[in-house]
């Protein structure tokens, strides 16, 4: 099978819902991370076969092809939109690998978001406007997210101080490393860093307001907007002699709908040994921080080593841009990675898990 390699990945900052970035569409978000993307590998936009985005809350109208478009791209360049909710972004580049095994040399891939401008929905029938699809066709197997991040928390007997710890380091790690993650970080709107990312002590987090159960303010992600993208390309692309990345393994998997911070474990499991990995390899893993309790069950069910997990501050810092999510996760493992193998995973509504390793294997 031909391989597949990134060998370039930017993002925006991640900004909260209603912040910075409002006034910005989506188009506009991921037009500028594309410009970026095919600049830092001095490849001209006639090079590209494709661009595939994940996009979850817009109104539709295939998003991909008008980022496209807006990037000055060729008119040929098609577009594909995806949404697999907050899976799209490493989706995306799962698709992306695919593509170039069959034949393309370069696929711009990630996921781009506008929390802020999520357009209303409504219902002919319907009194008042509903906030989310539903994820399954059970009512009674569909919870709320933060619901079920609070029947997780329950599961695993983890307690809302251990939720706050972890997002408190998260906000830490963030904060100590806002010069080092501006290399990743396309300016747009005056805006070069990630804005949320606060002193959150476990003080200030025991009094942050409740959602469901030990689920509170200070241990979910925030609503955000941002785009991210890599440059996936083949072998012949990438011997020009910049850096590259491998897109090794990844997968995909559905499991049980009511625990979807779950899903994720058995998609590590089977990404890491399609890659002939073991946990304790990996030297860098970014997972995915929707809740607190996500990301320890994760990395607790998949037996990473938290020390290598979001080394520079999660989502509980930076906000959680659905689509684009899973983009951010690759744009860091991307810029971080060494001479080894790296992991990205991230949960999804309606119980699925996306893995995916980048780096060297075996």
């Amino acid at each position: 099978m031909r391989r597949a390699f990134v060998i370039a990945a930017r993002r925006t900052a991640v900004v909260p819902r209603g912040g910075a970035f409002r006034n910005l569409s989506v188009d506009a978000l991921g037009a500028a991370v594309l410009r970026a993307v095919l600049e830092d590998a001095a490849l001209p936009g006639a090079a590209v076969d494709d661009v595939i985005v994940a996009n979850a809350l817009g109104e539709g109208g295939n998003p991909a092809r008008r980022i496209a478009l807006l990037a000055g791209l060729p008119e040929r360049v098609a577009g594909l939109t995806l949404d697999r909710q907050c899976a799209g972004g490493l989706d995306a580049l799962l698709l992306a690998r695919a593509m170039v095994a069959a034949g393309a040399d370069v696929v711009v891939a990630g996921g781009a978001e506008s929390y802020s401008r999520r357009p209303e929905r409504r219902m002919p029938w319907a009194d008042a406007p509903y906030d989310e699809a539903p994820f399954t066709p059970w009512p009674d197997r569909d919870p709320a997210m933060a619901d079920a991040a609070a029947a997780l928390a329950v599961r695993l007997g983890l307690s809302r101080q251990r939720m706050d710890a972890w997002a408190v380091d998260s906000h830490a790690r963030a904060r100590a490393a806002i010069l080092a993650l501006r290399p990743e970080i396309v300016a747009l709107g005056g805006v070069a860093d990630d804005p949320f990312a606060r002193p959150l002590t476990a003080a200030v987090a025991a009094r942050a307001r409740p959602i469901a159960g030990g689920v509170t303010a200070a241990n979910a992600a925030v609503a955000a907007d941002g785009a991210a993208l890599c440059l996936v390309v083949s072998e012949r692309v990438a011997a020009r002699g910049l850096r590259a990345v491998e897109l090794v393994a990844g997968v995909t998997l559905g499991a049980e709908p009511e625990m979807p911070g779950l899903a994720p474990v058995a998609a590590i499991r089977q990404a890491l040994d399609a890659a002939g990995l073991r946990p304790d390899a990996l030297e860098r893993a970014e997972v995915m921080e929707a809740y607190a309790a996500q990301a320890i069950a994760c990395v607790e069910g998949a037996g990473l080593d938290a020390a290598r997990v979001n080394a520079k501050g999660g989502a509980l810092a930076r906000g959680h841009p659905v689509g684009a999510s899973g983009a951010v996760l690759a744009v860091r493992l991307f810029h971080d990675l060494g001479p080894g193998a790296g992991l990205a995973a991230i949960a999804a509504a309606g119980g699925i898990g996306t893995a995916l390793v980048l780096g060297r294997a075996g």
